[in-house]
């Protein structure tokens, strides 16, 4: 049995909530579950519009799709929200500019398939805690190419800055990843104003509470906050071996 918990959150800076969840336990056209987190770019307005639009653009898509691999099924939505971002943003100039993260993925049983675009990230927390997706940060390809540490990157001025976005482009790159899920694995979600405020270590060692995932969930979120809560914080849960 799967179970899962979302929550957002404006953070103690900002005058808007830009990121955008979505929840849905049941099955979605194919798929047999489906769990979205978007985190929103862009002027007054715009970030939360991109979120929301992509979202919503991604399950209609998602609902509306007769093929049955969820990689396509997913690539598919994410290309068609990207497409729509686009349009809107030449049809409205309030909207120019905006775009967004998004991390989404499905349970099939044993077994996780995931889509991401952006800094928003999932983890698989075991044993240990395992962030599954890249960023698609400026800092992060400095990592990878060797120019800067891990811990260098958690305080660098530029780690805001990301290299793909859903709406940046005409065409949206989308990475995938195939995870198998172990009993008693829990899966987490977020955009990063989870990840700016709080270190893996932190979030795992929440995340292994023996509480609800409710109140896993809403303990990440209020560490976060008392961590400074420089941005919108959205977080889901998921449990995909929940007892009845």
């Amino acid at each position: 049995m799967i179970r899962s918990f979302s929550v957002t959150d404006i953070g103690k800076k900002r005058k808007l909530n830009q990121d955008y969840v979505y929840v849905s336990e049941e099955p979605i056209g194919n798929l047999p579950n489906v769990f979205i987190v978007a985190d929103g770019m862009g002027g007054h307005n715009a970030g939360d519009y991109a979120s929301k639009c992509t979202v919503e653009t991604m399950v209609r898509e998602v609902r509306g799709c007769f093929d049955k691999n969820p990689v396509r099924i997913l690539g598919k939505a994410i290309r068609v929200a990207n497409d729509q971002i686009r349009r809107r943003a030449r049809e409205d100039e309030s909207l120019y500019g905006m775009g967004t993260t998004v991390v989404a993925a499905t349970c099939l049983g044993h077994y996780l398939q995931v889509a991401n675009v952006g800094d928003s990230r999932l983890y698989i927390i075991g044993n240990e805690i395992r962030q599954i997706t890249r960023d698609h940060s400026l800092v992060e390809e400095m990592v990878r190419m060797g120019g800067i540490d891990r811990n260098a990157a958690r305080n660098h001025p530029d780690k805001n800055i990301i290299t793909r976005a859903v709406g940046a482009t005409d065409t949206v790159e989308i990475d995938f990843f195939h995870e198998e899920l172990q009993p008693g694995d829990i899966v987490l979600m977020c955009s990063d104003g989870l990840t700016n405020m709080l270190e893996d270590e932190e979030i795992g060692r929440i995340l292994r509470e023996p509480v609800s995932i409710e109140e896993r969930a809403q303990q990440l979120v209020e560490e976060a906050n008392d961590h400074g809560g420089k941005d919108n914080i959205a977080v889901i849960i998921i449990d995909a071996f929940a007892k009845e």
